[in-house]
């Protein structure tokens, strides 16, 4: 069971309700309250929901930082100290902060593949340098490799439909990325970097494979490119492209067709996608398209007000990986990418690029580097990944808000118009050591180390104060003050691992808010900054957006689609209803438990209504919307089930025409229903697009016959 420590109201609970301060003259000392006791209670001595006694298992880096854990019904046979005996062996880690986080390491989601014998397995060094100052970097941080015949076997447990050049893999004690390396004989080749605790399980499980993912700037990022130099101007014309094609996308099937290629995360948009393409549907014509599209639409002008969430045409989201060559000097890059997802056609990225990885708040976490082409690399065959070298006096991903290689995911653009005038130096990202213990990590102190980030975590906090001081600031994010809010940030991300945590001195703190953030509760003004002002041009856009879609019968009568009726479909109605019903009874559960008032917010995720807690914290609500979209891909995939049950495979049309049937015939439309479930037929939508396409043809093969005769 997973467990979060909130508010009633299902905020995060703030620091000071744990542990506040007693003010004496100049002193003041932390006092632990009683909600302090009161959670390390629970974790120390579980509780009991009926006959079953739930007890602390283990927490990961995410759930840390939504101050959640797992909890493990234990009982005679098995206990939640028997599994964390099974994960690996934690005893030789020393430090509480690390040993915690090598349990939760094991609770990321992953697929699992094939086990790998350890003869199988080699172990490469790591690449390393020490400088002149006594400092050691490690430029393979997190990275291995795989055999070619190796990777397409995983990639096919995986259900890929072609082998990635990367994945991010969990392999016993080990963790980081493993990338495709044609000339291997070994299955996998792992690194004393990739190694975090001991452990016997041979099982190779995948997180995610790479993947060139559509790149969009945020706040942070257009405030260190505009603190570098670049225009304001840059900005507002890539937020203006967008606008306008956002705009048109629910009346133009080209501009919808690009704005859903650009959808990152979107259960529905391979259908919606086949609806416009093979289906020949307008985006304002057919109600189940235009219902998405405009929740779509809704929700890509609320990102752009929001969060300034701008699409870079000319740019992408890779994996980081290592030239294993040696061939890359230092400041270049290789970087090969699909240009569709239709064909094998590739192109190599040649000239400046600028690189970044998120969070990042310091503008030496802005790098250009040369992208280069090297018959060599090309040769390797590696795509859609981002190759850094492996010489120089730093490697390019530490110096990049900290990163390594370990599945960290990097920003590139190759738009000449966000490439910065000026760089900086990098900021020093070496961090502290963890307190090293003299005896075995007690889960006791791994308790205590739970309730103890939650009264010091300043994250949040750190980010709002620098993110309002380099709007501010005359020198923006090279201001002083930017600059230690900038080290104060990389103590509290790194405090999950060394248990160090960053303190913000009260002159940090923000006094009045810039009107973009939208703290209507706390004192503004009007920024006169980038920020500001493509804040203030979505402001018209996203007051036209507010429209919702209808489903009344008089839609229904105009959209009927009799091409997607079927000799026979009727036989399959009274099927098809009982279909329907257990469909509708499932995603009206799904639309209650998550307070959507509308079908297409629990197919998209998009919330409305959002709860308070969620409209604050942007990594929250992106985890509901997962949680969303994982449901209703459930509930679809069971559907199918029920419709490659309900009839034979010859009779699959009749059944997916009776689907349409009792969803979209006027005949069957209920005033005051409050559940549509347009997304019901949809569900088999190559069936229903086999059903049209086969009519269609019928049509011009009676229309030939009749201009003949």
């Amino acid at each position: 069971m997973r467990v979060t420590f909130v508010e009633e109201d299902w905020s995060k609970l703030p620091p000071q309700s744990i542990s506040t301060s007693i003010q004496q003259d100049i002193f003041a000392a932390p006092v632990r309250t009683k909600l302090y006791d009161r959670i390390l209670t629970i974790l120390k001595h579980g509780f009991v929901i009926g006959k079953k006694k739930y007890e602390f298992l283990a927490f990961s880096a995410s759930q840390l930082r939504s101050n959640a854990v797992w909890m493990f019904a234990s009982n005679e046979e098995l206990k939640a100290e028997h599994i964390r005996e099974w994960m690996g062996c934690f005893n030789k880690i020393r430090s509480v902060s690390k040993c915690a986080a090598r349990m939760g390491q094991l609770f990321s989601a992953s697929s699992q593949t094939v086990e790998v014998p350890a003869q199988e397995v080699e172990i490469i060094p790591d690449i390393e340098i020490t400088t002149d100052e006594d400092v050691t970097y490690c430029f393979s941080d997190g990275i291995g490799k795989i055999s070619l015949p190796f990777a397409r076997q995983v990639a096919e447990k995986c259900g890929l439909s072609e082998t990635p050049s990367a994945f991010q893999i969990r392999y016993g004690g080990y963790k980081g990325v493993i990338a495709v390396d044609r000339s291997s004989s070994r299955k996998l080749s792992l690194r004393p970097s990739m190694l975090k605790f001991e452990s016997d399980n041979r099982m190779l499980n995948v997180t995610k494979g790479s993947d060139a993912m559509p790149c969009y700037l945020n706040r942070e990022i257009i405030s260190l490119l505009s603190t570098l130099g670049v225009k304001d101007e840059a900005f507002e014309s890539l937020q203006l492209e967008q606008l306008q094609q956002v705009g048109q996308m629910l009346s133009s099937r080209d501009a919808a067709l690009d704005v859903l290629e650009n959808l990152a995360w979107a259960n529905a948009k391979h259908v919606l996608v086949k609806m416009l393409l093979q289906g020949g549907y307008e985006p304002n014509q057919e109600p189940y398209l235009s219902m998405m599209l405009q929740s779509y639409h809704e929700s890509l002008l609320s990102e752009l007000k929001g969060r300034c969430r701008v699409f870079v045409p000319k740019g992408r989201v890779l994996i980081g990986c290592l030239d294993e060559s040696g061939i890359l000097e230092y400041g270049q890059v290789y970087v090969r990418l699909k240009r569709t997802k239709v064909d094998d056609k590739t192109s190599v990225l040649t000239g400046k690029v600028v690189v970044t990885k998120n969070p990042c708040l310091h503008p030496g976490d802005i790098r250009v580097l040369e992208a280069v082409y090297s018959e060599v690399l090309e040769e390797k065959g590696l795509f859609d990944c981002i190759l850094f070298p492996q010489k120089g006096p730093r490697p390019h991903p530490n110096e990049c808000s900290g990163g390594d290689l370990d599945g960290d995911l990097f920003f590139i653009s190759w738009d000449k118009d966000l490439i910065p005038p000026q760089v900086v130096p990098p900021m020093d990202y070496l961090g502290g050591r963890p307190r090293i213990m003299d005896h075995k990590v007690s889960l006791e102190e791994i308790h205590k180390f739970f309730v103890d980030y939650m009264v010091n975590d300043t994250l949040g906090a750190i980010s709002t104060a620098h993110l309002v001081l380099a709007d501010r600031e005359p020198e923006k994010a090279c201001s002083s003050k930017c600059l230690e809010l900038a080290q104060l940030h990389s103590m509290a991300v790194d405090f999950a691992k060394t248990g160090a945590p960053a303190a913000m001195p009260r002159y940090l703190k923000p006094r009045e808010y810039p009107d973009f953030m939208e703290r209507t509760e706390k004192p503004m003004y009007i920024s006169t900054g980038v920020l500001g002002k493509l804040y203030r041009a979505t402001l018209e856009s996203s007051a036209r957006a507010g429209v919702t879609f209808v489903w009344s019968k008089e839609v229904a009568e105009a959209a009927y689609d009799l091409d997607l009726e079927v000799e026979g479909f009727r036989d399959f109605l009274p099927l098809a209803e009982a279909h329907k019903d257990m469909y509708v009874e499932k995603l009206s559960m799904l639309m209650n438990y998550y307070d959507a008032k509308h079908e297409d917010e629990i197919m998209t995720g998009n919330l409305r209504r959002k709860a308070a807690y969620l409209q604050r914290d942007n990594r929250r609500y992106g985890e509901t919307k997962d949680r969303i979209l994982v449901a209703t891909k459930s509930l679809q995939m069971e559907a199918k089930e029920w419709f490659e049950n309900g009839c034979s495979v010859k009779q699959r049309q009749q059944l997916a025409s009776a689907w349409y049937h009792v969803t979209y015939h006027p005949d069957y439309f209920e005033e005051g229903t409050t559940t549509t479930c347009l997304s019901f037929p949809w569900i088999v939508v190559d069936t229903l697009l086999g059903i049209k396409s086969a009519n269609r043809r019928d049509m011009l093969v009676d229309q030939e016959t009749t201009t003949t005769d």
